[in-house]
């Protein structure tokens, strides 16, 4: 599962969300009878919206938002081909897209959460919209278009579904500014109460918990997001301490535990250590809406513990550190 926070992919969020929605509607200029129907946006509430209508919502929400400040954000999520297999092979092809939209809705849940801002905890305090996108297209950066095995715009091979979400930077009342490039983790009290505070990391690993927690995917310890951070930033211990639950995973001697990719991320990452320990303790505030709405029809799955909010990260050293929110 991979979910990213941009400015946008036009390059600009400055000023007006037209560009932005006009390159997220190119599926559906390209969509022919033969191909799958013209994909509406959605959000918490509705899913028959028009671009015109997310244009005109996101643009005239900004109130007392500078020239050069941040109007909007766009967030990638995106699940890996495996991921989408399990959906299509429990819900088939509509069923799979539509638990997707169902998933984006309580990933959205997460984001007012993690901003710990009183009157924002649920999606419905956002004003935010999402589109369906099936297909991801070579770029002139990518290793196969240089090498010429693929060309600049040709679509990429395998299942690509994924959601892209524009969310605005002023919550749904146009009172309260957002911003989850702001990097306070609670020291500085007034800067935290003016820009709350937002862990990226945190964020990122909460949508693979969810996902495996709702739809009961059997997720192996290397498509994890532990195994990808040990890899690129852990110590030669914690590589070893990976190994040895990639072995005990694969030779069935135990059952691979959160718990334990959590302690080897804690060490490479002391900033949220606190942040995905808590998370991962599933043992509090309840998720609500989330499984009644996706659980009654997956196969095989467990009665979910309550998840826990993403809680304060563990204090850095020196001045606390925050982007202006821009």
């Amino acid at each position: 599962m991979f979910i990213n926070i941009t400015d946008s992919e036009t390059g600009n969020n400055m000023d007006s969300s037209a560009a932005l929605i006009h390159y997220l509607e190119k599926e559906n200029r390209m969509t022919t009878k033969e191909s799958h129907p013209k994909e509406l946006w959605f959000n918490g509430q509705r899913r028959d919206i028009i671009p015109q209508e997310v244009r005109v919502k996101i643009d005239n929400n900004r109130a007392k938002l500078g020239k050069n400040d941040a109007k909007f954000y766009l967030i990638n999520i995106s699940p890996s081909q495996k991921e989408i297999a399990h959906l299509k092979q429990h819900f088939g092809e509509q069923g799979a897209k539509e638990k997707l939209k169902d998933f984006a809705i309580y990933i959205m849940d997460e984001y007012a959460r993690n901003f710990k801002r009183h009157g924002i905890q649920s999606n419905t305090d956002l004003l935010w919209y999402a589109k369906v996108e099936h297909n991801r297209y070579y770029s002139y950066a990518d290793p196969e278009v240089k090498s010429g095995k693929h060309t600049e715009g040709e679509p990429k091979e395998g299942d690509q579904m994924h959601v892209q979400v524009i969310v605005s930077r002023k919550d749904i009342t146009d009172k309260i500014k957002l911003s989850p490039m702001n990097n306070s983790r609670g020291k500085n009290a007034q800067h935290s109460a003016k820009l709350g505070q937002f862990d990226r990391k945190a964020f990122k690993q909460s949508g693979e918990i969810l996902f495996d927690k709702a739809f009961g995917f059997n997720r192996r310890l290397e498509d994890t997001i532990a195994h990808a951070l040990t890899m690129k930033h852990g110590t030669g211990e914690q590589k070893q301490h990976l190994y040895s639950l990639k072995q005990a995973e694969e030779n069935r001697y135990m059952d691979r535990d959160n718990r334990s990719e959590c302690e080897i991320t804690k060490g490479i990452f002391q900033d949220t250590a606190k942040g995905l320990e808590e998370l991962l303790s599933l043992d509090s505030i309840s998720m609500g809406g989330i499984f009644d709405t996706i659980l009654p029809t997956a196969p095989n799955y467990h009665e979910p513990e309550d998840i826990h909010p993403i809680s304060k990260k563990k204090k850095k050293k020196g001045r606390s550190s925050g982007e202006s929110g821009k």
